[in-house]
């Protein structure tokens, strides 16, 4: 089948690429002259894992190919996936321009019939305003499908290739084949390809990230009853996680949560809620819940020093998540922001993230080759991102950087007990118990 991806960011260079592994021939779009010229070198414009290597092989094969034109990638294909970005908008809600126009391109650019499918994450009743604009441009037959991306990053491919279901909104028997025929190698293991409505499948892509984020944010919560009441949240965590009806993913505490999607799919839902008069409570307080957590480890800081001017601290950890390069809303950014007003001087390590991040704070930080260097002659470690190189460090190297051994971990990947025995002071989020538990974590 040819394929065209209109978008050659995150979603849709793993869209297309993992299509391509699959045996299509792909043209992704990417009108973003820089970005363009990197994926024609066969470079991948941001950190992925495994995704520069399966890439690389489907240019070789032939079956993926990258230009900045609709008008050539469109008359041969039989689908056109729309994944373009869907900024945040001053008020909350989704901004749709780069979909429309992507839209409008693709029915100018259309010699036949066309499935047009939204990968974009995009707000209840976007299919209705494509296929409006589409229908002002050409008369010829075509079908508009939602087909929502679960794709987290640093495990995308794997998330593509071994889907736990595929959504697919779609109101004719035609485009449903077709998207089946396209899904069918992903999910042969038995996973779902879930067929539903249009509005549907909007919907299932916010309420699932706003419901993965409210548990972050619930946990959080309980982390600082924990701290206030000398309870150890990994404890709380274990017991609530080990009931069938709870499950234990996402219900580890921490400094909170960012990236591309949660904070903008909860801010759109809301939006979305108050424009068809429908108040959502809980994804309001998810947010705030969020906002508040990512100032918590700042106080912390503050509250142990007293006074941060002066101060030098070593940050570990500055994109949202482990095994990204991204910073979009990361918890570190915000913390960084919140030590430099108050006069500390920051010295920070991340494994991917510190381009992205040179270019938010400039020279107002010191950007070290190592974890240990940003160590070195500091008042305090604090961790904020739980890359795996973090978890098993030569503490003795730490200690001897450091002032004073002084750790605040964002992320709780240290045992309390161990930290005591090894003489750090430790101030994890949440664990104010963990000394006093009887079951060690």
């Amino acid at each position: 089948m040819k394929i065209v991806v209109v978008g050659g960011g995150y979603v849709g260079l793993v869209t297309g690429t993992c299509f391509a592994e699959t045996g299509h021939r792909v043209t992704v779009v990417e009108i973003d002259r820089g970005k363009l010229d990197k994926l024609q070198r066969a470079e991948v414009p941001f950190y992925e894992p495994g995704l520069s290597d399966l890439m690389q092989r489907n240019i070789e094969k032939n079956r993926l190919f990258f230009t900045d034109s609709i008008a050539q990638a469109v008359p041969a294909a039989e689908c056109a996936f729309i994944a373009v970005g869907t900024p945040q908008g001053e008020d909350g809600s989704a901004d749709l321009n780069y979909v429309i126009a992507a839209a409008r391109d693709i029915a100018r650019s259309m010699t036949g019939e066309l499935v047009v499918v939204l990968k974009s994450t995009v707000p209840v009743g976007t299919h209705k305003l494509v296929e409006e604009e589409i229908k002002k441009i050409t008369s010829l037959p075509f079908s508009v499908v939602n087909n929502p991306e679960f794709l987290k990053e640093g495990a995308a491919l794997d998330d593509f290739m071994r889907p736990d279901r595929v959504v697919v909104g779609v109101r004719d028997e035609k485009a449903r084949k077709l998207m089946a025929d396209l899904y069918e190698p992903f999910v042969r293991t038995g996973n779902p390809i879930l067929f539903m409505d249009n509005a549907s499948a909007e919907i299932s892509k916010y309420a699932a990230n706003v419901m993965l984020a409210a548990r972050i944010s619930f946990m959080n919560e309980v982390a600082l009853l924990c701290d206030a009441m000398g309870a150890d949240v990994e404890q709380v965590r274990l017991a609530i996680g080990s009931d069938r009806r709870i499950g234990p993913s996402f219900l580890f505490a921490g400094a909170g949560f960012g990236g591309s999607c949660f904070p903008k799919d909860i801010r759109a839902l809301i939006k979305t809620g108050q424009e068809k008069g429908v108040e959502m409570y809980i994804a309001q307080a998810a947010d705030r819940a969020n906002e508040r957590q990512k100032l918590f480890l700042f106080e912390k800081i503050n509250a142990r020093f007293g006074q941060l001017r002066g101060r030098v601290i070593g940050v570990w950890g500055l994109s949202f998540k482990p095994r990204t390069d991204d910073i979009r809303e990361a918890p570190a950014l915000v913390i960084i922001e919140k030590l430099l007003a108050a006069g500390a001087a920051i010295q920070a390590y991340d494994p991917e993230a510190m381009e992205n991040t040179r270019r938010v704070f400039g020279k107002r930080i010191v950007y070290c080759a190592d974890a240990y260097q940003a160590c070195r002659d500091a008042d305090a470690l604090v961790i904020i991102t739980e890359w795996n190189e973090f978890r098993r460090p030569d503490f003795g190297q730490i200690k001897a950087g450091l002032k004073q051994p002084i750790v605040f971990d964002g992320r709780n990947i240290f045992d309390p007990r161990r930290m005591k025995e090894l003489g750090f002071e430790y101030h994890p989020i949440g664990r104010a118990g963990a000394l006093n538990s009887f079951s060690p974590t």
